[in-house]
């Protein structure tokens, strides 16, 4: 087995595996899938796993933003991952998956996260849970109930706009100390608003992107800084309750709409789960946003056998919203926190101490030293973009 990047001669190979993998794409989509895919090649981003000249397996690394408490951390999102069902239960996936990991920190990215179709391999690797993308489902007239869009001016977006599309998306998310959600390439942006399908607008301070499906409503994504860009952006979507009965969107675990709605006694929402890997632990720490007002100095022992320059003792210090982790010779006894790189990895993303505990990714240390851990990572992590 060889491993090497693949090249525009090999995209038919993909496709077959990807259809193999995932199913057929909808008709008229095999233009737009290869424009995806040969977006990602020239720079390694996407691996392909060869058997002489044969494609075996494929992996694809997005370039990501992922924003921690209102910083954006450089994020490897691997995506098309697909091996040939002649080839399973070879261990072609563990091999690529290594290989993978190791591009990501070859491309200089902080982390790295999935949607994983299984998690075993992904696990064995060094991801673990972190978050979800969650899909409320809410009715249209409810929407439209929630105001007038008196003061904020909504125009509509195009591809011209991604530029502005960005800029209005980050500063929402360091003001609001947002955790998890993407920051896109523009050229990605410029794609995604191309699409025909989809209808966008932008105000000074959010933006929605939605479309019908199946005569109801879908929004893909709906960012709003303020109240009232809130109401003005749901309520638009609103507008088509004469048509729609229901509309199915994206949302922040707590987010502000479901705050907005007149009457809520029963959440319909959808779940799915993604999985976090730190791809090189000091840069990630010193990437990350803090809560104001927790500080931390402490060590903590990091097994990763994927990655050994993950391994060992770690000095975390967190001061003022900024945070380092630098090597350390610290003491090896139980008073020293310890954890697998999934342990790190899921603490990183705010999962509590108790969970990894209970468990089994963090052993050793005191109930002070978890409280402070819990403090100064404490998140709730989400996505509202399914790549």
């Amino acid at each position: 087995m060889e491993i090497r990047d693949v090249t525009v001669g090999d995209l038919g190979a993909v496709l077959d595996n990807r259809i193999r993998a995932f199913g057929p794409i909808p008709p008229g989509s095999a233009e737009q899938w290869r424009a995806m895919a040969t977006a990602a090649l020239g720079d390694g981003r996407y691996l392909g796993v060869f058997d002489g000249a044969r494609l075996v397996a494929t992996s694809r690394i997005i370039r990501f933003d992922q924003w921690w408490h209102g910083r954006p951390v450089s994020m490897g999102g691997v995506a098309s991952v697909t091996v040939a069902p002649e080839d399973r239960g070879r261990g072609v996936g563990r091999l690529l998956i290594q290989a993978t990991v190791d591009r990501c920190a070859d491309l200089g990215h902080a982390i790295s996260a999935l949607y994983p179709a299984t998690t075993p391999v992904y696990r064995g690797a060094g991801y673990e849970h972190a978050g979800a993308r969650s899909r409320v489902t809410v009715p249209t007239e409810a929407l439209r109930a929630l105001g007038a869009r008196d003061g904020v001016k909504l125009r509509r977006m195009g591809p011209g706009d991604a530029p502005e599309l960005l800029a209005t998306m980050a500063r929402v998310y360091a003001s609001t100390r947002a955790c998890g959600p993407l920051g896109w390439e523009e050229s990605a942006a410029r794609r995604w608003l191309a699409d025909e399908d989809d209808f966008a607008y932008l105000a000074e301070d959010g933006y929605v992107v939605y479309r019908w499906h199946q005569g109801n409503i879908e929004v893909k994504n709906l960012v709003a800084g303020s109240e009232a860009t809130a109401r003005a952006l749901w309520s638009l979507v609103g507008t088509a309750s004469s048509v729609a009965a229901t509309v199915r969107a994206s949302v922040e675990p707590d987010d502000p709409m479901l705050w907005l709605l007149r009457e809520r006694s029963r959440d319909s929402v959808e779940q799915t789960r993604w999985m976090l890997r730190l791809i090189d632990l000091p840069a990630a720490v010193a990437a990350r946003g803090y809560p104001a007002g927790t500080g931390l100095d402490t060590v903590v022992r990091v097994e990763d056998r994927m990655r050994p320059s993950n391994s060992g003792a770690w000095r975390l210090r967190v001061h003022d919203g900024a945070g380092t982790a630098t090597p350390a010779e610290g003491p090896a006894g139980d008073e020293v926190a310890r954890l697998t790189i999934g342990g790190m990895s899921a603490l990183f993303a705010g999962v509590q101490t108790s969970t990894l505990r209970r468990a089994g990714l963090l052993t050793g240390g005191t109930p002070a030293g978890d409280d402070r851990l819990g403090a100064v990572f404490a998140a709730k992590p989400y996505m509202i973009d399914y790549f």
